[in-house]
């Protein structure tokens, strides 16, 4: 069988394709951190490249990627130091009303699931041993529990420790020779196919562009959703937890799962009943409805042509085959791909083969 030069270009294309994502999806884990890295370079670079034309070139781009990146990181610590006062304040009341709870779920569930033929029975001596032992207010034997249990997890932790070492490292380089490394993929393609290969980068850059500024607006929506819902029902550390359930929509279901857990500990240490339960189980579950339904498919689905539909279906797809990597990548990659989908479509559209 003979094939056009054409169709062997289509193998090809479709051969490295395929390669790519077979090393994706073996090498997740450690691409982890360069992904990370490639994704937050590939959003902060327009932001280096504003301020080296404020610089008028005086300013070396190295400088301007070290005071980019700075400001990016402080303004992260900023988010993650929302959750101090969360736990500043609910420790003490942990240590207090943990026992407490525990014998109050005994005296209350127990008696109804007997009836049911389900025996719960919780240790509120052991629970108390817990209590005293880590969440007491010796820091001495506090830091001795972290070191044991980054013993016992060591690899764990030296993961972690490595990424955050490595992220703002490879995002340092990335920033510094992003223009440069583009020129010099693109100088790969060959000069035949240099002006459909320019449309398509222009084309997918806007619709990424769409994209971030969706998500941008997903979270700022949410933030403010979830602090004034938990305002309303008496929460007293709504503004933290609102705001940092919000922002941290940025990672699918994760950022959901973290915002929720504060929400059940605030409320429940802060109420000490159901009514703290009641109320986080209802404003969350509504505000993921609303999420998942309406606003990211609306705010993000349609600025990058994603049916609302597509936009579940990719995040389900690629979570599964390369896990937090995949969640991440998932919405942008989609979006270039359906920019890949619709100028497939309109070249077989007009093709012979179409027309007959």
């Amino acid at each position: 069988m003979q094939f056009t030069s054409a169709q062997k270009r289509t193998i090809t294309w479709c051969l490295i394709a395929a390669m790519a994502i077979l090393a994706l999806w073996l090498l997740g884990p450690v691409l982890t951190p360069f992904v990370v890295a490639a994704v937050l370079a590939y959003v902060l670079t327009p932001v280096v490249n504003k301020l080296d034309d404020l610089g008028s070139g005086r300013l070396p781009r190295g400088v301007a990627v070290l005071i980019v990146e700075s400001l990016f990181i402080l303004i992260l610590l900023s988010i993650l130091l929302l959750v101090v006062p969360i736990f500043a304040k609910e420790l003490p009341l942990l240590r207090e009303q943990l026992p407490l709870l525990a014998a109050r779920v005994n005296n209350s569930l127990g008696p109804w699931l007997a009836q049911f033929g389900i025996k719960l029975s919780l240790d509120v001596e052991s629970i108390k041993t817990f209590v005293v032992k880590y969440l007491n207010a010796n820091v001495e034997d506090t830091f001795g529990s972290l070191v044991s249990s980054l013993k016992l997890g060591g690899s764990v932790a030296l993961a972690i420790i490595g990424n955050v070492v490595l992220i703002p490292v490879a995002l340092f380089f990335l920033l510094t020779d992003w223009d440069r490394l583009v020129g010099l993929a693109i100088a790969l393609v060959p000069p035949r196919m240099r002006a459909q290969v320019d449309s398509f980068i222009a084309e997918a850059d806007s619709v990424l562009g769409q994209y971030l500024r969706g998500q941008l607006l997903v979270m700022g929506v949410l933030a403010i959703y979830f602090s004034v819902a938990l305002a309303l029902f008496g929460f007293d550390l709504a503004v933290p937890v609102g705001v940092f359930t919000g922002l941290a929509f940025f990672v699918p279901y994760l950022g959901f799962g973290l915002g929720l857990l504060l929400a059940l500990l605030t409320g429940i240490l802060q109420f000490g009943s159901w009514y703290g339960v009641l109320v986080v189980a209802g404003v969350y579950g509504a505000g993921q409805l609303v999420e998942s339904f309406y606003l990211t498919p609306r705010l993000v689905g349609e600025r990058i042509g994603l049916h609302p539909l597509a936009v579940i279906f990719s995040l389900m797809a690629f979570g599964q085959l390369f896990g937090f990597v995949g969640l991440l990548i998932a919405l942008p990659a989609s979006a270039v791909l359906l920019v890949a989908i619709r100028r497939a479509q309109a070249g077989y559209l007009s093709s012979k083969l179409y027309q007959g």
